[in-house]
């Protein structure tokens, strides 16, 4: 016994060395994958152009006086939204992601994660998101983001395999997230919230038809009825690409007319948007790899272009705003809060001196 505790008690002073133990490190990297897939499943890159159109809904509606404790509710709320929708559509179609070279590589098809993981994933990105969005900024913008989640998941997700006109439906879901922005800064959906949604409604056509025509085999190998299956020669494709480019036109220009952003804007915005209807009506007449993506990439630059331009030009709107809503204020609070200056009339003398 003795023989044994000296050997113990010289084994704890004289400790051999110990290898580095990977057992840290190999949880991290796990936690690390998961972010990877959770990210990848969520989409967040599409999800971060989403947010971007919220937030400048917010800053045009606040016309400068924004809380910025809600502009962060509102971008966490709307990202996490956007996450839970997009999550719940890729399990939705794993199976057809499958078949797709573009989609097959996705964590669901790829088995990185199992579609319980991913549906749990997508349920409580929704509600977390949901709820950020109603205690954060107002019940109304937290049911736009709540019919938004529904019109995507329950009816543009199963339209993708059915009809070409699931692209006028995939389009409202994107025009709503500005009209958050705006009715999370002002609690109301006013005409400025309208014409925002307009404007990205009308974008995402050329945006996504010309993605659509540059992958029509693969996502007729899925089984999805986008445009171009319907349109072997592209023709059709092609004139509503340009047709919905050119629209952007007058559409933009109206959000100068309401008084929302100033001239600059306005000359500008057509400027890029004459660039954009160039390359549309490019693609209508010659339609080809080369023109698909050119109008798909000119797309991508030209939306958040066209939010700088928006917020950028509020200057001299803001001026104004600033100097009507003090005087309006002044006036609002002269009677109540201002002293007036002391007068006596006939009623407040005593009936000796009347």
């Amino acid at each position: 016994m003795i023989a044994d505790r000296t050997a113990e008690n010289e084994t704890m002073t004289t400790p051999e060395p110990r290898k580095p133990s990977r057992h840290g490190a190999t949880e991290r990297d796990s936690l690390s994958r998961q972010v990877g897939y959770y990210l990848e499943l969520a989409k967040a890159r599409l999800a971060a152009l989403v947010v971007m159109t919220a937030a400048v809904g917010y800053i045009l509606a606040a016309r400068g006086a924004f809380d910025l404790a809600v502009l962060i509710w509102t971008i966490v709320g709307t990202a996490l939204t956007a996450f839970g929708a997009n999550i719940l559509n890729q399990w939705a179609e794993a199976d057809r992601d499958r078949r797709m070279e573009r989609t097959r590589h996705r964590p669901l098809p790829a088995g990185n994660v199992d579609k319980r993981q991913a549906l749990i994933w997508g349920l409580v990105s929704a509600a977390v998101g949901l709820a950020v969005l109603d205690v954060g900024t107002n019940r109304l913008t937290a049911l736009l983001s709540l019919f938004v989640i529904g019109l995507y998941v329950l009816v543009y997700t199963p339209l993708k395999v059915r009809t070409p006109l699931n692209t006028v439906v995939g389009a409202v879901c994107g025009a709503v997230p500005p009209m958050m922005g705006w009715t999370a800064a002002t609690g109301r959906l006013e005409l400025g919230a309208w014409i925002l949604g307009g404007i990205l409604f009308v974008w995402q056509v050329p945006h996504f038809l010309s993605l659509a025509w540059l992958y029509r085999e693969d996502y007729a190998r899925g089984g999805f009825r986008m445009m171009p299956a319907a349109d072997p020669d592209g023709s059709m494709t092609g004139r509503a690409a340009f047709i919905y480019a050119l629209a952007l036109l007058p559409i933009t220009g109206a959000l100068a007319a309401a008084g929302v952003t100033g001239m600059t804007y306005l000359v500008l915005s057509q400027v890029v948007g004459l660039a954009l209807a160039a390359l549309g009506w490019t693609f209508a007449r010659n339609r080809v790899q080369l023109t698909a993506r050119r109008l798909f990439l000119a797309s991508i630059i030209y939306l958040p272009v066209l939010l700088g331009l928006m917020v950028s030009d509020m200057d001299d709107r803001l001026t104004r705003s600033v100097d009507f809503g003090s005087r309006q204020a002044f006036r609002q609070t002269t009677p109540r809060d201002v002293p007036q200056p002391f007068t006596v009339s006939e009623t407040s003398l005593p009936p000796a001196t009347r």
